[in-house]
């Protein structure tokens, strides 16, 4: 299999491991209180840092990913711009990949490759991530997500008209498009949902069986691609029809007695789609009807019965189509959208549309779902996740990452006091909230310090809750199951299959630095718990041998703070 070569590949590949984890600093005053205030998450920040912050908390338990990271068109002036004009990536690219010499799109990728890195590890299981990308980097990005998550991971690659009456700043044609690229965490755990079908599609179920059940009838032949028998000789044989009332038989008698083979209407031989086996099981699905074609007086064809309603009365979802063409998936409805909230005023460019987010959140979640956003933009996700909720009843949850980017002086977003995207992220959230009279609420973090041995060498040290679930994270593997349990005055931070995590720890730097592991604190430690026992702490006064005998693996800090990962 083939894999993606750019420049500073080897440099970023595995640069996700080595980002420190930081503390999540709550804002209080641009949070707001209301129903699952705790789940909905608005985090201001470098979203390569918030991700790695999220998974001591969410690895493994995102539902769906979508992201809409910038195109990379040459002149949009995104934040790690295509002229690495940002300090911040202009400091990235020179320790990490070393060297300036790199194309633009060399840049993109090695912006890419630790965030997609990130984001698989916070994909659940059955998880999916859908990516909104144009002709810039489609490429490269479809060769980059198979490297990540696994070319047979694949799922679709999804055309959304945005611009139906095409973009005249293309240069050969008026380019109305755009794509969604899906890959699944693990294909075969997988399952994209279907839409409700519309008034058109309930149209087509034409006929009633006589307990009421509506079905309509399809073709059991094989249409479209390997359709000879050649393709499937097994699948090539007769199937016979009762005159009298159209039921199908495999064997020949004299009820079933017209003979249908699947033949094209120019005479060449064709497959069912169904084997006999199946025919055999499934009878009572099929029936045969006579049918016009062209030089045949007395043709039959063979059909199956597709049911709108399953055994448990259930109405059948429609496939989502790969196309995706309606009016509601174009820039202006994102736009409008976005008016509609803020007095009429365009304070975006190019928001994603709403429906197109509910699109993807209808294919890919359940109604408990956590949906991750980590370029959130103008909050489309947000809004779009809301709205779902109140249309099925769900509980979904948001977790929406935004740089603090800055707004051009001369945009209608700036003249109206805004400075900063995530200022616009956050009051849309509101916004809606306050506009549909929802119960919700959100918490809006900034990012705190890191979690590293240079920032508690340095002072900076993160509070005993933060602090604590990163242990446990480093010490099992696992998020932390019950942050009620952390016992900061006990310096317990949790239990493991047969193993207690502790950390002896506070957050106060003369304090940290007399903090050790003492006998008094084994002797009274165990005596309430004799299990064996991972400790984090500053020092530990006991011998090899006193630990052995309290069951104690001390692990200092910080200074071999990551040797357990």
């Amino acid at each position: 299999m083939s894999s993606l070569y750019f420049k500073g590949k080897s440099a970023v590949w595995n640069h996700h491991l080595s980002v420190p984890y930081h503390t999540l600093d709550k804002d209080k005053k641009n949070s707001l209180k209301g129903e699952n205030e705790d789940e909905n998450l608005i985090i201001e920040g470098d979203n390569l840092l918030a991700l790695k912050t999220l998974l001591p908390k969410y690895q493994g338990k995102i539902k769906c990913i979508y992201i809409d990271p910038p195109y990379n068109t040459g002149n949009e002036g995104w934040v790690y711009n295509d002229n690495v004009n940002s300090p911040l990536i202009k400091d990235w690219l020179g320790k990490v990949v070393g060297k300036d010499d790199l194309t633009r799109h060399d840049k993109w990728l090695c912006m890419m490759t630790p965030r997609l890195n990130l984001l698989k590890e916070l994909l659940s299981e059955n998880g999916s991530i859908f990516v909104s990308i144009d002709d810039n980097e489609v490429s490269h990005l479809k060769n980059l997500m198979d490297d990540v998550f696994g070319s047979n991971n694949f799922v679709e690659q999804i055309i959304v008209q945005t611009n139906p009456r095409g973009s005249q700043a293309s240069i050969h044609f008026a380019s109305t498009h755009e794509y969604l690229l899906v890959y699944a965490k693990r294909i075969e755990n997988l399952k994209i949902n279907g839409r409700e079908k519309d008034e058109e599609g309930l149209n087509e179920y034409a006929h009633t069986e006589k307990d009421g059940r509506k079905y309509r009838l399809l073709g059991l032949r094989q249409r479209g691609g390997a359709w000879k028998r050649a393709d499937r000789p097994n699948m090539f044989y007769p199937i016979y029809v009762n005159l009298k009332n159209g039921s199908v038989s495999l064997e020949k008698n004299k009820e079933y007695n017209i003979q249908c083979l699947p033949k094209r209407p120019t005479g060449e031989e064709g497959r069912w789609t169904w084997s006999k086996n199946k025919v055999q099981l499934s009878s009572s699905l099929l029936c045969g009807r006579k049918v016009n074609r062209q030089g045949e007086k007395d043709f039959w064809d063979i059909f199956r019965k597709d049911y709108a309603n399953d055994d448990e009365g259930n109405e059948k979802q429609t496939k989502i189509k790969s196309v995706w063409l309606e009016k509601e998936m174009n820039y202006q409805t994102g736009r409008n959208a976005i008016k509609e909230l803020f007095d009429n005023k365009d304070l975006f460019d190019y928001p994603k549309p709403v429906e197109l987010i509910k699109k993807v959140l209808i294919a890919s979640t359940d109604k408990d779902s956590i949906i991750l956003d980590s370029f959130a933009g103008s909050g489309t996700t947000a809004q779009a996740v809301m709205e779902l909720n109140q249309y099925d009843n769900g509980n979904r949850h948001f977790v929406l990452i935004q740089i603090e980017e800055s707004l051009k002086k001369e945009s209608v977003a700036y003249k109206e006091g805004y400075r900063f995207v995530s200022e616009i992220t956050k009051d849309r959230v509101q916004r809606v909230i306050d506009v549909d009279e929802l119960k919700d609420g959100f918490t809006y973090y900034t990012l705190g310090p890191s979690i590293d041995a240079d920032s508690l060498l340095s002072g900076k040290l993160p509070k005993y809750e933060e602090f604590a679930k990163y242990v446990f994270y480093l010490a099992t593997g696992k998020n932390h199951p019950d942050e009620k349990k952390i016992k900061e005055k006990e310096y317990f931070v949790g239990k493991s299959s047969n193993e207690s995590i502790y950390l002896i720890y506070e957050k106060n730097l003369d304090s940290l630095k007399k903090l050790a592991i003492t006998l008094e604190w084994a002797e009274n430690t165990n005596k309430k718990d004799n299990s064996k026992k991972i400790v984090y702490a500053p020092a530990c006064f006991l011998d090899d041998e006193h630990l052995e005998k309290f069951n104690i693996q001390f692990v200092s800090i910080p200074y071999n703070l990551f040797e357990k990962k």
